[in-house]
């Protein structure tokens, strides 16, 4: 068997990749980054004022955050807030907050 085979196989398997050297979509990480002052990093809100959103059901964030943006739920810097992102932008901080693990 030549030398170079497995090589050469080798590099037509991409997914024998090691993770870390895979690319990763930070996009929702990023868009929560902004929900960091008031609760907390990466959704741990150490207060009573704020409520936690790490660990929260996306589609339960989800309800809430479309509450803040009908004005169904008052609030006070939500409702404006909210109205800032695109459907597909909550759908990424929705999921990036449910799937980090509650406090």
């Amino acid at each position: 068997m030549k030398a170079w085979l497995p090589l050469l196989l080798l590099s037509c398997v991409p997914s024998l990749a090691p993770a870390q050297d895979r690319p990763v979509d930070l996009t929702g990480r990023n868009l929560a980054a902004t929900c960091a002052s008031c609760h907390g990093t990466q959704g741990r809100a150490r207060g009573p004022a704020m409520p936690p959103l790490a660990g929260m059901p996306a589609d339960a964030l989800l309800a809430r955050l479309a509450d803040y943006r009908s004005g169904r739920q008052p609030g006070t810097v939500m409702p404006q807030i909210v109205k800032g992102y695109s459907e597909e932008q909550l759908r990424l901080v929705a999921a990036y907050f449910a799937a980090q693990p509650k406090p």
